[in-house]
């Protein structure tokens, strides 16, 4: 290879495993693409300059901003190794005619399996000895039944819950169809359900939209699973609720702000279970199948003009 070959980037804050970055690495050089892998960096000059010749980049949590795009003079296409593609300004890069893509249903059965994962730790205590209890025969709402919606709705028939489900999207046939009970609003869906999970995209229309009047709308022991986007809480509604509601449980994966999650475990201990970090995506078989669909789609961009999953 030589520096005319066409260069594609890996920037990976948050690293891929070790067996999905080998992976996606042989597929592109396979496919005679020239690639540089940068994890961890300390500090986005790291990213500037290494973007800078670059094609094509696979980003995960990374953000992708006007200055960063600016920066990558060769650049035709940014590829986001899961669903959520909020860290990418798409609007920038569609004015650059940058190519936006995503890889929606990689990361969702890894993200599934996280929201019931804490929903039992929660409900066991924190495994404290004491007596909790069961999923089984639980009220469970999912909101929005996108990929990762549908797989909660998969594993929610395995614990024997009952589920019901509201997307603004789907109409009562198609929820019916896929095996949930359908309810009309969101109101409608916190009101009815002991636990909610919770999976709207970050949009104007969601940002802060779940807050104080949802969350005391829940029945007694209410709890709210959010794997999906700190900014579609209403962080001080959350707090009010919480207050409000001596029995309401908030469960989540995606940190908060540093004064909101300091509350939230100072006053509410044994009522929320927060993660250190992200976690929904962290499996070594959500790395390997997001990052290999991201390679995919370069290639195929790259070499055969395919525009696959394209949201800009």
């Amino acid at each position: 290879m030589t520096e005319n070959t066409p260069k594609v980037l890996i920037a990976t804050v948050k690293p891929f495993s070790a067996e999905a970055k080998e992976a996606v690495v042989a597929r592109l050089e396979g496919a005679g693409f020239r690639v540089e892998v940068l994890e961890k960096y300390p500090d986005e000059s790291a990213l500037l300059a290494s973007i800078a010749d670059a094609h094509a980049v696979i980003c995960r949590s990374d953000k992708i901003h006007a200055g960063v795009l600016e920066a990558a003079k060769q650049l035709k296409l940014v590829v986001r190794a899961g669903a959520g593609f909020d860290n990418v300004d798409c609007a920038t890069a569609k004015a650059k005619d940058v190519a936006v893509m995503n890889t929606p249903g990689q990361n969702s059965n890894a993200v599934a399996e996280l929201a019931f994962g804490m929903m039992i730790y929660l409900c066991r205590g924190g495994f404290n000895g004491k007596p909790g209890t069961e999923l089984r025969g639980k009220t469970l709402g999912i909101h929005a039944l996108g990929n990762v919606g549908k797989n909660v709705l998969r594993l929610a028939k395995g614990f024997e819950m009952q589920v019901s489900a509201f997307d603004p999207f789907l109409d009562a046939a198609a929820i019916e169809a896929l095996g949930a009970k359908p309810v009309d609003s969101a109101e409608a869906l916190y009101a009815s359900c002991e636990y909610v999970s919770l999976h709207i995209p970050n949009t104007p229309e969601t940002k802060g939209s779940i807050g104080e009047k949802l969350l005391t709308s829940m029945p007694e022991g209410g709890t709210l699973v959010n794997t999906a986007r700190a900014e579609v809480i209403d962080e001080a509604g959350l707090l009010a609720a919480m207050k409000a509601r001596p029995d309401l449980r908030y469960i989540s994966d995606i940190p908060p702000s540093t004064e909101t999650r300091a509350s939230l475990e100072a006053d509410f201990a044994g009522r929320c279970f927060l993660t250190p970090k992200k976690m929904g995506a962290q499996t070594a078989e959500a790395n390997y199948n997001a990052g290999m669909a991201a390679a995919d789609q370069i290639i195929g961009f790259l070499k055969r003009g395919e525009r696959v999953n394209v949201v800009n």
